[in-house]
């Protein structure tokens, strides 16, 4: 079990309709109080319980915590399925993370995928950031919303991508700079882990390396931060045809 204690991850995850636990009350301030009343509306249990109790499931605790499943069961979509759905759609952007292990980093891109309307976010199966509290927190609940897919194989997860129309843009300091790629169309954005950059093989698998000029003295970007210069010049492209 999970416990998400950020005021706005257990209002998105609510509102999202995904499976939850009970809603735990210590303090019932008025934040807390509205919560509940979501959770009554959408026939989730609200459970009173003691300062301590929740002292002892989420430390950081604001008085409330909501329980849900550990995240993934049921929680995302299939690779295959998703691609299938698309049918003749034009403009498609999907995040391929290659193993991201911060939670926050984690957090924050999901909450750029969400600000940018990133269709899909590819992770690899057990190896990417798994703190959903700290996940949920940093996302602001936008966790509960973006659409997530995993595999044990990320190479072979952008060979079916590239089967069914994407160009696969590898971000990397060599690259060209991401205004000169036309990012319209089926596009899918793949961010490697921290320090270690993009592994050998998926690398291989990119159509095309890109990259954030920068004036900074530092060699490179947060990958979070990345991420949403990427996303952004990728709506920003399609606003502008």
């Amino acid at each position: 079990m999970i416990y998400l204690s950020g005021f706005h991850a257990i209002e998105e995850r609510i509102k999202s309709g995904k499976s939850c636990g009970a809603l735990l009350v210590a303090k019932p301030g008025p934040r807390a109080k509205e919560l509940a009343s979501l959770a009554n509306a959408k026939k989730i249990p609200v459970n009173r319980v003691g300062s301590t109790d929740l002292d002892r499931l989420a430390p950081d605790h604001r008085g409330i915590v909501l329980e849900v499943d550990e995240p993934g069961e049921g929680a995302g979509i299939n690779l295959e399925e998703f691609i299938e759905s698309l049918g003749d759609k034009k403009d498609v952007l999907a995040v391929i993370l290659d193993e991201i292990t911060d939670p926050h980093n984690y957090g924050a891109i999901i909450r750029s995928c969400d600000q940018f309307g990133a269709d899909i976010v590819i992770t690899r199966s057990r190896r990417t950031a798994r703190h959903a509290d700290v996940v949920a927190k940093t996302s602001a609940g936008a966790a509960a919303w973006v659409p997530a897919a995993e595999t044990a194989n990320l190479p072979r997860a952008a060979e079916l991508l590239k089967d069914a129309g994407f160009w696969i843009y590898g971000a990397d300091m060599e690259g060209e700079a991401v205004y000169k790629k036309d990012l319209r169309g089926r596009t899918a954005i793949v961010l490697g882990g921290e320090g270690s950059g993009l592994s050998r093989l998926l690398k291989e698998k990119c159509d095309a390396l890109i990259a954030i000029p920068t004036l900074g003295r530092i060699d490179s970007l947060n990958v979070s931060v990345a991420a949403g210069v990427l996303l952004y010049e990728v709506v920003r492209q399609r606003k502008q045809g």
